[in-house]
């Protein structure tokens, strides 16, 4: 509805822009000549194409830098196969274990573990210690020994701070202590 001042004016290039047309062939001539048969990439023998290819500067420089190669003859091989049957078999024993009802000894499943670590902290006689030891079927000592290198996280009640976000969600941080029995 306005005047024609006030509309904007589309003004088109004067000359073909250098890109128009690159999809079609300018002449039918010129289509016959982009289906010549190229060179194959690869061939038995060494034609002067592939030595030419083969005459890199920059690459024959970088590996003069690199130098030769130094192979290190005590080297283990490893073989993923047998690491991959024994995690295999590691995993079926397991399972074996975890279905089978009757108690093995000196074997926990991580819940029982977690659990028995959790109780022994609030153990404080040697009496109850080896109940509780036999309840879950783990020897005396080899469970002091567990419990010189393990423990569940036990939260350190000096060290607890509650925060409170703009959305008024409330998050809760504390450190972690370790925890042994007062015997």
């Amino acid at each position: 509805m306005g005047g024609t001042t006030s509309k904007v004016v589309r003004r088109l290039p004067k000359e073909k822009p250098a890109w128009a047309g690159s999809r079609t062939p300018p002449d039918p001539g010129a289509a016959a000549s982009r289906h010549e048969p190229k060179p194959p990439l690869a061939s038995d023998s060494k034609s002067p194409a592939i030595e030419v290819d083969g005459r890199d500067p920059q690459f024959m420089s970088k590996l003069n830098r690199l130098g030769p190669v130094r192979v290190d003859h005590h080297m283990q091989s490893v073989q993923p196969a047998d690491h991959a049957q024994a995690m295999y078999r590691s995993r079926m024993q397991s399972e074996v274990e975890a279905t089978n009802m009757r108690v093995v000894h000196d074997r926990l499943l991580a819940s029982s573990l977690s659990s028995l670590l959790d109780t022994r902290k609030s153990v404080t006689t040697t009496t109850e210690l080896e109940s509780l030891a036999t309840r879950y079927g783990i020897e005396v000592g080899r469970l002091q020994q567990l419990c010189r290198h393990f423990n569940t996280p036990s939260a350190d009640e000096r060290t607890i701070v509650r925060t409170m976000d703009e959305n008024g969600e409330e998050s809760v941080t504390m450190m972690a202590r370790w925890v042994d029995p007062r015997l």
